[in-house]
């Protein structure tokens, strides 16, 4: 089943969209706020998010970031915001499509078919390879030379968050609040020592990691 994740502090809006969706066959999951969101895809990651700018905690275009970082769902914005500024801020910073509210019930509905259309092709995870280790994706499985690396739940969602984003710096505060939830966004110290453990499992040398970098003070990067 297709799993949506709502975000909207309105809850007769929340309710009606609940309804309609779980009419059409779509697992809802909800959230009133910014930090519950990313809460929420963190704990269940969703296929698509449709998701209100006016949030009480966070900003959305900061939530469309935060998911961004590490999420591939199609994000469907959905806001009373209808200045040229915030559709460019919420695309720019990742999101797939924008309507503006009050909408067409109807409208949304072909939005969502039309995203998850989109999305369709890349619904199969990659494997990624290094020269020391390889992560599938799909599978959340690691090997190396010597065979499969057991990694806790944490390490894998840790690790997965990096791989899918290649190249780039994933923030500290992203890292955390994806990972660990909202709440834990000042301890650090958890992702010195899953990196850490991460290194000495994949790293052929962890004292001087090739692939798993830290950016002090900034985050991590994965170099593939």
């Amino acid at each position: 089943m297709t799993r949506v994740l709502v975000v909207d502090d309105d809850p007769g809006l929340l309710r009606t969209l609940r309804i309609n969706l779980r009419a059409r066959g779509y697992e809802v999951h909800a959230a009133a706020g910014g930090a519950a969101a990313l809460a929420a895809a963190a704990a269940a990651p969703p296929d698509l998010v449709i998701l209100d700018l006016g949030l009480p905690d966070l900003d959305g275009v900061e939530v469309v970031g935060g998911l961004r970082g590490w999420c591939g769902a199609p994000i469907i914005v959905l806001s009373a915001r209808h200045g040229q500024g915030d559709k460019v801020a919420a695309l720019d910073a990742g999101a797939d499509d924008y309507i503006t509210k009050p909408f067409g019930m109807d409208e949304l509905l072909a939005r969502v078919r039309a995203a998850l259309r989109r999305a369709a092709p890349g619904e199969q995870a990659p494997v990624v390879g290094t020269a020391a280790f390889t992560v599938d994706l799909a599978a959340k499985r690691v090997t190396t030379a010597a065979g499969e690396v057991r990694l806790t739940p944490t390490e894998w969602h840790l690790l997965e968050i990096l791989v899918r984003n290649p190249g780039k710096l994933v923030g500290q505060r992203q890292l955390l609040t994806e990972v660990w939830g909202p709440a834990y966004t000042s301890e650090t110290n958890y992702l010195r020592v899953y990196l850490g453990q991460l290194r000495r499992k994949l790293e052929p040398d962890p004292t001087t990691p090739r692939y798993l970098i830290t950016e002090p003070g900034m985050g991590y990067r994965f170099e593939p």
